[in-house]
């Protein structure tokens, strides 16, 4: 399963999609680059393979970054770009 995530302007957490393969993944990570290369405001809208139903719309300026990530990757911490994860520790009494 691969996630593409948009971090949107204005928006603190990024939003994304999935896909089941490395093509659809790829030719939607391509799609979403050559829209914020146009510069030409228009209405994007994504589905998610993996969430039945789920559906995304976004305005294609307000897309700052997009990220294709392979989820199936064995990595120690997950994390979505843009954005880091910090351990709290709870004030001791």
């Amino acid at each position: 399963m691969y996630t593409i995530d948009l971090i949107l302007r204005h928006v603190p957490m990024p939003v994304g999609v999935e896909r089941k393969d490395t093509t659809a993944a790829e030719a939607l990570y391509q799609t979403v680059c050559q829209a914020m290369a146009s510069g030409t405001p228009t209405v994007l809208e994504l589905t998610c393979d993996r969430q039945v139903g789920k559906k995304l719309t976004v305005l294609t300026t307000d897309i700052v970054a997009v990220q294709l990530a392979d989820k199936n990757a064995s990595t120690a911490v997950s994390s979505r770009g843009g954005f880091f994860a910090q351990l709290v520790q709870p004030p001791s009494t």
